[in-house]
C-alpha cells in the first residue's frame, strides 16, 4: 500500500515537473509562492545571511568600495538602458500600429503589449510605489552594523525608519528580472537562448546592488519572485485565457479603428489650419 502511495506521489511530482518545464501558468504561479514563501522564512528565521551576505562588499572607513568603482557603475547603467530600449521599442510599435493601420510582419500586438504591462504593473506599481515606498526597511548603508544610524529590519516589517525610496525591496533587481519577460514572448526555439543570454546579466545587475549597498540580499531575492509572479499572472491574462484568445482580434481590429480615427481627425484639422492660414495671406495681400 505504501509503495503504491509513493508511486503515485512520485507520477504526480513528475507531472508537476514536466507542466513546469513546458512553462504552464499554474505550476509556474505555485512555484513563485512557494519560493517566495521559502525566500521569506528563511531570512525570517536566518537575518544574518543578509548581514553576513552584505559584510562580504563592506569595509570598515571605506564603506562599500566597489560602489565607486568605474566598471560596476558602468554595469548598473546597463540594466535601466536595456528597460528604456525594449520598453521603447515596444512604444514605437504600437504607435506605429495606431498612425499607419499596420503591425510589423509577424508581430501582433499583444507582445508589446504584455512588455509594457509587466514593466508597469511589476517593477513600477508593485515594487517601486507599493513596497520601496511603504515598507520603511533603511538601506545597508544607512544601517549601524554598516556605518549608518538605523537598525537591521528584517523582512516583511514595516517601519518609519526609511520615508521612501527605501530597500524593500530591490528596484533594480526587480527590472532587471523583467528582461526575463522576453522569454515568453519569444519563438519557441529562442526562449532557451533568451533565457541563457538573461540570466546571468539578472544575476549580475542584482548582485551589483547587493555590492554597492543598495540593498540586501533578501530585498534582490523577494524581489525577483514578486516580479516573476506578475509576469506569469499577465501571461496568463494575455495568452492563456479563453475569454482573451477570442476578443484579441475585435480589440486588435478596435485600436486600429481608433488609430484611422485619429488620423483623419489630424489632417482634417490641418487641412482646414491651411485653408484659413491661406485665406488669412490672401487677405494681407
Amino acid at each position: 500500500m505504501t509503495d503504491h502511495r509513493d508511486s503515485a506521489a512520485g507520477d504526480k511530482s513528475a507531472r508537476f515537473v514536466q507542466r513546469l518545464s513546458r512553462a504552464e501558468t499554474g505550476p509556474l504561479a505555485l512555484a513563485c509562492l512557494a519560493y517566495l514563501a521559502v525566500i521569506s522564512v528563511f531570512f525570517t528565521v536566518f537575518p544574518g545571511v543578509d548581514l553576513a551576505a552584505t559584510g562580504l562588499f563592506h569595509q570598515a572607513g571605506d564603506g562599500f568600495p566597489l560602489a565607486s568603482q568605474p566598471f560596476f557603475l558602468r554595469l548598473r547603467e546597463l540594466g535601466p538602458f536595456l528597460v528604456k530600449l525594449i520598453a521603447g521599442s515596444c512604444v514605437a510599435i504600437l504607435l506605429f500600429a495606431f498612425l499607419t493601420g499596420r503591425t510589423p510582419k509577424g508581430l501582433r500586438l499583444r507582445t508589446p503589449l504584455f512588455l509594457l504591462s509587466t514593466l508597469v504593473i511589476g517593477p513600477g506599481l508593485v515594487v517601486n510605489a507599493l513596497f520601496k515606498n511603504n515598507w520603511g526597511r533603511p538601506r545597508p548603508n544607512a544601517v549601524d552594523a554598516f556605518g549608518g544610524d538605523a537598525p537591521y529590519v528584517p523582512v516583511w516589517r514595516i517601519t518609519d525608519h526609511c520615508d521612501t525610496n527605501c530597500s524593500f525591496v530591490s528596484g533594480e533587481a526587480s527590472s532587471s528580472l523583467w528582461l526575463i519577460a522576453l522569454a515568453f514572448v519569444a519563438p519557441p526555439a529562442w526562449r532557451k537562448p533568451v533565457l541563457v543570454a538573461v540570466l546571468p546579466l539578472v544575476i549580475a545587475l542584482s548582485a551589483n546592488r547587493v555590492a554597492f549597498g543598495g540593498h540586501f540580499l533578501s530585498d534582490t531575492l523577494i524581489a525577483w519572485g514578486l516580479t516573476l509572479l506578475v509576469i506569469v499572472a499577465v501571461h496568463h491574462l494575455l495568452y492563456r485565457m479563453d475569454l482573451m484568445e477570442r476578443q484579441a482580434p475585435a480589440l486588435r481590429a478596435a485600436y486600429l479603428r481608433a488609430g484611422t480615427c485619429v488620423r483623419l481627425a489630424i489632417s482634417a484639422a490641418y487641412n482646414n489650419a491651411s485653408r484659413a492660414l491661406g485665406r488669412f495671406i490672401e487677405t494681407m495681400r
